[in-house]
């Protein structure tokens, strides 16, 4: 029987976590998409098809007044300097 390779995203004693089979992710990229009124803030994870598999998305990045909070744009733009817009697995 073939062994799974599943890893668990999230604390257990927190308010949710996940499963995933990390051996079907072979990339991931950070995603900026322009929406009507927003960017949408993501990474996207992608299978050996190039097919998503797995999307996290960077919530509140807006105040009540639709404008962009530096400080989480600062953490999201961290992480994509620190892993590359683009990462291979």
């Amino acid at each position: 029987m073939e062994e799974k390779y599943e890893k668990s995203i999230g604390d257990n004693d927190g308010p949710a976590h996940m499963h995933i089979d990390s051996e079907l992710i072979k990339s991931a990229e950070f995603v900026q998409e322009e929406k009507p009124d927003r960017t949408s803030f993501s990474v996207k994870f992608f299978d050996k098809n190039g097919e998503r598999i797995l999307a996290a998305f960077f919530t509140k990045m807006y105040d009540e007044s639709k404008s962009l909070i530096s400080e989480r744009k600062k953490v999201y733009d961290e992480l994509n300097h620190k892993y590359s817009s683009k990462i291979q697995f």
